[in-house]
């Protein structure tokens, strides 16, 4: 945001003096990035400045290990799963919530983003003991299994997605439902061919976060996944406690590169979204 041109002087000193402040929060915040990307090319194990030298031996050791590779699998595997429920369930909800006659909606909206609010150490020890629970009274564990480790996961992911789908159906006409249904469509072909393509990027977006949320999440995979389901983080974590190599810097520069470019497509989904609902011009 520019300054207009009759700025005051003192307009003008605090407006570079917060633009300054905004930028050392920022770096302060992409600096363990800045610090950790570079030592994935060091040619030598060492976690320290200056470089000897440059090398991709850290990215072959990374692309040509079974482990981690195996690793990257499961958790591309858990987050597309989670990606598909979590977006299912949040749409249907967010849909639900717009109604304005919801009883107790405030309420509703406040347990459905609790995942969010609470600490994901609490969500992950809820989560074991209730899959405890559940495996004591009907023998069935879900403790070490895939689709456990994917329902929790689901937990974390679908509060983003109500979250970016509400925003979107912000100032939704819903006439437009109304008028479908008086033609003689029946609700699923109002959503299918109405509804749906004008909410479509607010899903996309959420299904981005959500994927985002599972792919990075290692605290409930710690609790919940089998010694041999390890996802992309725990196996980075695990390779922290058991043997720190530079290895983790490559995983961490993929891990980051991914997130970035699944994050940045989010928000250029958003954007355009905004433009088609005319908030942005």
């Amino acid at each position: 945001m520019k300054l207009p041109s009759y700025a005051t002087t003192m307009e003008r000193i605090l407006y570079w003096i917060t633009l300054g402040f905004t930028g050392l929060i920022f770096l302060f915040l992409i600096a363990p990035i800045l610090v950790i990307m570079p030592l994935s090319f060091n040619a030598e194990p060492y976690f320290s400045y200056p470089m000897p030298g440059l090398s991709l031996r850290w990215y072959q050791d990374f692309f040509g290990s079974e482990r981690w590779m195996s690793a990257v699998k499961v958790s591309v595997i858990v987050a597309f799963s989670t990606t598909i429920l979590a977006t299912i369930l949040g749409t249907l909800a967010a849909l639900g919530l717009s109604r304005r006659n919801i009883p107790a909606r405030p309420f509703i909206l406040a347990t459905l983003i609790l995942p969010m609010i609470v600490p994901v150490i609490i969500t992950a020890v809820a989560i074991f003991l209730a899959y405890g629970r559940l495996g004591y009274y009907t023998n069935v564990s879900m403790i070490g299994t895939l689709l456990g480790l994917i329902l929790a996961h689901t937990v974390l992911a679908t509060p983003f997605v109500v979250i970016t789908v509400t925003s979107t159906l912000t100032g939704f006409d819903w006439t437009l439902s109304r008028a479908g249904a008086s033609l003689g469509a029946p609700p699923t072909m109002v959503f299918r061919k109405v509804i749906l393509p004008l909410i479509l990027p607010g899903v996309i977006s959420g299904g981005l976060f959500a994927f985002v949320t599972s792919f990075d999440e290692v605290v409930v995979a710690l609790f919940i996944s089998s010694p041999e389901q390890r996802t992309l983080p725990k196996q980075m974590f695990s390779g922290i406690r058991e043997l720190i190599s530079p290895t983790i810097t490559a995983a961490a520069t993929v891990l980051i590169i991914f997130s970035t470019v699944l994050l940045v497509g989010a928000e250029l989904v958003r954007r355009r979204s905004d433009r088609l609902r005319g908030i942005n011009q």
